[in-house]
């Protein structure tokens, strides 16, 4: 149990739908994405609900910023 108190902020669980809206698209577009693994971004599976890790949608986002073309 001390280790979940001691966790990072950016350890933070969110829903599909607050994923979703975090990243700007619709919940079932994370569906389509886990299931044909299009992009690999990373969940959690909490019995059947799925969650997302704040860090990993910042790292996902991170990876897909580019400048200047």
């Amino acid at each position: 149990m001390e280790t979940i108190k001691n966790a990072r902020a950016t350890d933070k669980l969110l829903t599909q739908e607050q994923a979703a809206e975090l990243l700007g698209v619709l919940p079932k577009t994370l569906q389509a994405w886990r299931t044909t693994q299009r992009y690999p971004l990373k969940f959690v599976k909490v019995g059947r609900c799925v969650r997302y890790r704040l860090q990993d949608l910042a790292d996902f986002i991170e990876k897909r910023t580019f400048t200047g073309m």
